[in-house]
Order: C-alpha cells, then structure tokens, then sequence
C-alpha cells in the first residue's frame, strides 16, 4: 500500500458486509486471537471502520427439534455480538445513521445480522426478534435447503432433492414481507437462482447478496450470473463480492497459484461494468473460509483500496464500494419499512 493509497483508505467509511464469529464465544474479539481473521487489533490496524457481523447456524434437520436448537443459537449469537457495544470504542449500529456517528467519532461500527433463514425455522415472529437485537438483514439460506427457501447447493446428507420449493416456500414469501415491515435486508447469497429471482419480484426494498462473486469470470453454483446481476440492479440492491477463493477462481487456476486482491478486484471490475458501481460492495466472509493473498485477515484491508486505486477508481466510487452503497440500502429500507408500520 502506498503512501497516497493509505491516505485515500484511512479517509474512506470501510464497511466489510459479511464476517462471521466463532462460536462458542471465546471473549478474544476485544484482545484479539491467532485463530481469528477479524478482531478488534485486526480491523484498527486495517482501517477497517465497520463490519456485520453475522449469527451463522449450519443447515440441519427441517423438523420442530433442528429448528428450536437452530432459533436458540442465533438467538446467543446475537446477543454475545451485541456484547461488543461494551468495549470502548466500539459501537454496535443498527442504522446507517448510526455506523456514520460511529465512524465520525472514531469508533469501530459493528452491524449485527444473520446468516440462514433456518434460524426462524418456521416461526415468524423471530424475525421480530433477531431485528429487536440490532440484526439488519437476513440470508435466506445457507447451504442446504430450509423451510423458507431453495438453496444453491441442495446437501445430500439432508436428503435435499434438487429442487425442494421451486424457490421461494409460502412461508419463505411471508417471511421477506416481515423482514420488509421490520426494515432487514433480504439476502440472497446461497439461494437458489429461483430463490434469489422470487425475492427480487416480491420484495418491496432492495434485496442484496452479502458475500457473492460472479459466475461469469467462476462457475460456481454459489456465484451470481449475469441475470442476476441485472435484477439486483434493476431492484436497486448491490453484490458485496467476497474473499473466498473457490468463488473467485476456479480450480484450475487454484490449483497453479493463490488467489489474490487482484483475482478479487476482476470481479468488482466485471460488476461494475455490468451493472453499475452504485451496485457493488465489498465483503470478505473472514471467519466464515474467507481470506486471499493480499487480504488474508482484516489487517490487510488496505490493499484492496490500493488495488482499487492502481485500477484507476476514484475516491467517491472506492468509499461506494466500500460502504456508502450498503448504508444506502439500510437506509431504503428503513424508509419502505415506514410506510408498512
């Protein structure tokens, strides 16, 4: 990173839209951990400014059991991430308003969220719940197929056909209304193209993918084609392209060299030129597989705007990358939430 590109970052609200956390909970965020990719010391020696982090729960089994353990889970998980607003210097943030008071205060923002409808399991009123706990949007699914929605990758030790709703579940349709009337994003990372298509028509704010690539520079079934990419525009929502190598590269050119910043921003680059760049973010699923040559924890952030830079992006069109496009969204979506309540 060079001395005009680590000015240039250290200016910029850098927002990463997708971070999971270890679980169980260890209590190191504040002090920071070998094994963790993001952590307090981590994200200030970055200038990483703000962050979701995310309630993951697995995909399990679709009965009233696998649901109540999932529920309690996500549940703890939201709860030990708000936990974070009691270190000084950070502050947990549930509006876009929010992450900019922290921001111009000088503190680390941190946006709660979850990842994997199976969370709810069937009951609606937990999206209530996990919004009550600070969480700004919801993936729909996760790897398997749940009660809401197809999945992008059906899991065979679940018994997942190829199919399972078509898309969207009559349930999963009345849990994107909810998420609507309580102001969470719909996320569509790991959904099914049907999935993703069917929450696009029916949402009334942006839908968004959180941590996805793009299928056209990697064939991957987690990856979002070009269709897609023109919905999100088309619906006002934005791909947060993420740090996992098998989305970024295939396994062939994986297979001679490592993955890095540069693969990463040939993928912002195609999306940009695709849809536009008020329609593209940035995100780096640490914790979570994430982690590529040049961006392998939250220390390095710096890199990627460098990269941005060399590339010929300006100030204004990094900070969108980096953040503004997201907070844009909490902010339409808080509005369509408005006019439901």
């Amino acid at each position: 990173m060079t001395d005009t590109s680590a000015d240039l970052h250290h200016t910029i609200l850098t927002l990463d839209t997708h971070v999971d956390i270890p679980w169980p909970d260890r209590g190191d965020f504040a002090t920071g951990s070998p094994s963790r990719r993001v952590d307090l010391p981590r994200m200030r020696a970055g200038g990483l400014r703000a962050a979701c982090l995310v309630a993951y729960v697995g995909q399990g089994a679709r009965d009233a059991a696998g649901h109540a353990a999932a529920s309690a889970r996500a549940l703890a998980m939201l709860r030990v991430i708000n936990d974070a607003g009691r270190i000084g210097g950070v502050r947990v943030c549930d509006t876009a308003a929010g992450v900019r008071a922290a921001y111009e205060a000088g503190d680390i923002a941190i946006v709660p969220a979850v990842e994997n409808g199976y969370a709810m399991g069937d009951n609606l009123s937990l999206i209530g719940q996990f919004r009550a706990l600070g969480a700004r949007y919801m993936t729909l699914t996760h790897n398997g197929h749940n009660a809401l929605a197809d999945s992008a990758r059906p899991m065979h030790h679940l018994n997942d056909p190829e199919s399972l709703h078509g898309g969207l579940s009559a349930l999963g349709r009345a849990a994107i209304a909810e998420m609507n009337r309580t102001g969470m994003l719909i996320d569509v990372s790991h959904t099914a193209r049907d999935t993703m298509m069917q929450a696009v028509e029916l949402a009334r704010a942006p839908v968004f993918a959180s941590h996805s690539c793009v299928r056209a520079l990697c064939d991957h079934p987690r990856n979002l084609d070009d269709g897609q990419l023109d919905a999100l525009r088309a619906c006002g929502g934005v791909i947060h392209i993420t740090a996992m190598d098998a989305f970024l590269r295939p396994r062939d050119v994986r297979d001679i060299r490592p993955v890095t910043v540069a693969d990463f921003v040939d993928h912002i680059d195609y999306a940009v030129q695709r849809i536009g760049i008020k329609h593209v973010g940035i995100s780096s699923d640490f914790d979570g597989g994430g982690g590529i040559r040049g961006w392998a924890d939250a220390s390095e952030s710096g890199n990627l705007t460098a990269e941005l830079l060399r590339r010929g992006y300006d100030h204004a069109q990094i900070a969108a990358l980096w953040g503004e496009n997201f907070l844009r969204l909490l902010d339409q979506a808080d509005a369509v939430a408005r006019t439901i309540a």
